[in-house]
């Protein structure tokens, strides 16, 4: 019987055979600034806790998670296993038992479906990734994997920053307006609300997730309620702690 570990509720509104579990920094064996369960080998855990941390994981999916290198891109890879690390910021598949997953600690992780439950995908999205495109790629993905709609899409907004922790320059307000129409504009600004720093603004990056979402017509979104930088026990948040571990979100089929 395998061990449990502590995770995040998701939910949604997705068949029975899409399965997902998304880890908290709790119930491993990493020690101070990672503890304790820390997935990341690239963050200065040690390795050997690391891999204590992921045969733990591996104990509660059907098979082991396909991890990716996390540059910050608007790539999505379909879901492989690998002797080497894929650059990539998101992973989809249609196969059963196949399991997609990203690691953060302040980004967003989004988990993708479709109403019929027959393909998935999770993406990491940091404010460049989103800024590229990196959730339209992975539904995109979706799409053309299961020859679905856009309003079949399913999405659920994993734990990531929250809006009054994420302060950013001007430079990254000016990109999100500037992808968008004039009439869009609005929507788009009001992400973004002034900080008490002079050419700095907090930024909701679950809104900004969701009006990406609708400008490609995929209006089923749920989740997007947690702060990671607010809730030190629970979360690893590198804009809080700057040296520290990741949690993983992941999904599959069962069938």
């Amino acid at each position: 019987m395998a061990d449990k570990i502590p995770q995040i509720l998701v939910a949604w509104d997705v068949p029975n055979n899409i399965k997902t579990l998304v880890t908290t920094r709790q119930g491993g064996c990493s020690q101070t600034p990672f503890d304790s369960f820390n997935l990341a080998e690239h963050v200065g855990d040690d390795n050997a806790d690391v891999q204590e941390n992921r045969q733990k994981l591996n104990e509660n999916l059907p098979s082991a998670p396909i991890w990716l290198n996390q540059v910050h891109s608007n790539v999505v890879v379909e879901a492989q296993s690998t002797d080497t690390l894929i650059n990539a910021d998101g992973s989809y598949t249609s196969q059963s038992k196949v399991v997609s997953v990203v690691m953060t600690a302040d980004c967003l992780p989004v988990l993708i479906t479709n109403r019929q439950g027959s393909a998935v995908a999770a993406v990491h999205a940091g404010w460049r990734g989103l800024a590229s495109g990196i959730i339209e790629q992975g539904v995109k993905e979706i799409i053309a994997t299961s020859q679905c709609q856009a309003n079949d899409i399913r999405v659920w907004l994993g734990p990531a920053i929250g809006a009054a922790a994420f302060e950013v320059g001007d430079e990254v307000k000016q990109i999100f307006l500037q992808q968008v129409a004039p009439t869009e504009q609005s929507d788009v600004s009001a992400c973004f609300i002034a900080s008490q720093n002079q050419h700095k603004w907090l930024a909701d990056i679950y809104q900004l997730a969701r009006l990406r979402l609708a400008s490609i017509g995929v209006e089923n979104c749920s989740g997007g309620t947690y702060c990671t930088y607010e809730d030190d026990e629970l979360f690893y948040s590198y804009r809080r702690d700057g040296q520290t571990g990741r949690m993983a979100s992941m999904i599959w089929m069962n069938s």
